[in-house]
């Protein structure tokens, strides 16, 4: 695949992400760790809503990531967040290679599906060589092979009150009695790079890096990728979703909207 230019709204983007990179470095400690500056995240709440709009008008519902060559593929991808889920019900799935893995969609959806990870690998797939942008300030780039969601969807039958598409996760992080989770919305859910990946690299997904099957939204901070996807649930509303924000970090504080 040939390497891409660099496109000026690309130039823009990644000014806007070295601004925010500074920002965290004196106060955010980059979206892996929550901080508690009310300053940091008044400013973040009042630009969440126009960022969103800004981006939705100047990119189509299907403007593409970047995609890279195979020579920009990082020898190691970077793990980071959990590495290594320590429930039982984790634990076994590990033991046994996934065979027991069954990925529930179910909620607003007319035909709740029950996929075991063999009926994912199965499903039309994608290969995308992508960069991961943290708010840590570092980024690296991966290929990743997975199902792609909005086939996943369409099997499932979204109903007109479907919002939101929630992703419920096997890690616990900082101690949380809940487990991880994060969503998006219909659009980014349908996009054509959003995917179920369970390869990276020409290889199975590792465990350090999400198996049996993580979320990757090109056009989203890396916050958004949840790793080890147990549960997706189609919503109308994260009202009644552990903090109701959305996500692990957004109710933490963090933007709902990583658009990038």
């Amino acid at each position: 695949m040939a390497d891409l230019p660099i496109r000026p709204t690309d130039r823009r983007r990644r000014r806007l992400l070295a601004s925010l990179g500074a920002l965290g470095a004196g106060t955010l400690l980059s979206g892996c760790d929550w901080t508690k500056s009310q300053g940091v995240q008044d400013f973040l709440g009042r630009t969440e809503d126009l960022t969103q709009a800004a981006m939705r008008l100047v990119s189509s519902r299907e403007a593409l990531a970047r995609e890279y060559p195979t020579s920009a593929i990082a020898d190691t991808f970077r793990p980071n967040g959990s590495i290594q889920p320590q429930t039982d019900a984790y634990q076994a799935l590990v033991d046994n290679d996934f065979a027991d893995y069954k990925l529930a969609i179910h909620g607003e959806v007319a035909n709740p599906q029950a996929l075991s990870l063999a009926q994912l690998k199965a499903a039309p797939a994608r290969t995308q060589i992508t960069r991961h942008d943290c708010v840590e300030g570092w980024s690296c780039i991966g290929q990743w092979t997975g199902a792609r969601l909005s086939d996943l969807l369409d099997r499932a039958q979204p109903t007109e009150n479907a919002k939101y598409v929630v992703f419920h996760c096997a890690d616990h992080l900082l101690g949380a009695p809940e487990p991880y989770y994060e969503s998006l919305d219909m659009i980014e859910a349908y996009h054509p790079q959003t995917i179920l990946a369970y390869g990276l690299n020409g290889a199975d997904l590792p465990v350090a890096n999400g198996a049996p099957i993580r979320l990757r939204a090109e056009r989203q901070l890396g916050y958004k990728m949840a790793k080890y996807v147990m549960d997706i649930e189609l919503v109308n509303s994260f009202a009644d979703i552990q903090g109701g924000k959305g996500g692990f970090w957004e109710d933490r504080g963090y933007n709902w909207w990583a658009g990038i």
